[in-house]
């Protein structure tokens, strides 16, 4: 498949994408002003939150091997905008749990951190998240060397792991939902596995090629 990176303008893709990663605040928001969160809002706001962030994740982390499957390289450009959206409704579910859920409680929620493993797990990957977010930029891209940084990054993985295993662990009758995510995940990390044996592989038989090589050039 041809790459179209010459083609496309991300300066116009770009604007329609952030609106459509807004639409479901949006929602939120609708439902909010007409009464229609049901019975529970605190709730249903916490789970929607919570699956987005979720989403923007599993969405985030899907640019690598499509950019590589595809040779489309103009999709690992949007990467940072799924991932900081993944990190914006990760901050709204964490406000949602502090201020509606909690009301400022700061003792009551260490405990839940401590007590409840759900939590842990959810505390756990939102806190991998601020990282990631705080290092988004360009700038701290040259500050930290790009190795540094990939490496950094990775612990989006970890982050992901344990947002799906707080939302496994959440729910108590359908779990059809948590699974799709971790299938997601395990789709992701199997590849990116696959995908660096591979590169071993090949960067083992080239270093063979070239010892035979300087052999047979002496």
């Amino acid at each position: 498949m041809k790459d179209l990176s010459r083609h496309i303008d991300m300066r116009w893709l770009k604007p329609p994408i952030f609106l459509v990663c807004l639409v479901p605040l949006a929602h939120l928001v609708w439902l909010g002003f007409h009464n229609e969160l049901g019975a529970n809002p605190i709730e249903y706001i916490t789970h929607s939150t919570g699956t987005w962030t979720l989403t923007g994740l599993c969405v985030a982390l899907t640019m690598t091997p499509l950019r590589r499957i595809l040779k489309q390289n103009w999709l690992i450009r949007l990467r940072r905008m799924f991932g900081l959206f993944a990190f914006f409704y990760g901050s709204l579910h964490f406000l949602t749990f502090v201020w509606l859920d909690k009301q400022f409680d700061f003792h009551e929620m260490i405990a839940d951190v401590y007590k409840r493993t759900f939590i842990t797990a959810g505390f756990t990957a939102f806190v991998l998240l601020i990282p990631l977010a705080a290092t988004s930029t360009s700038g701290m891209i040259r500050r930290l060397g790009g190795r540094r940084w990939q490496m950094l990054h990775r612990l989006i993985y970890i982050s992901a792991i344990a947002g799906v295993t707080h939302y496994y662990w959440l729910v108590k009758s359908d779990e059809t939902v948590p699974l799709r995510f971790a299938g997601v995940v395990a789709v992701v990390l199997g590849y990116r596995v696959i995908f660096y044996a591979l590169q071993r592989r090949q960067q083992a038989a080239a270093a063979k090629r070239s010892a035979r090589e300087s052999v047979f050039s002496a």
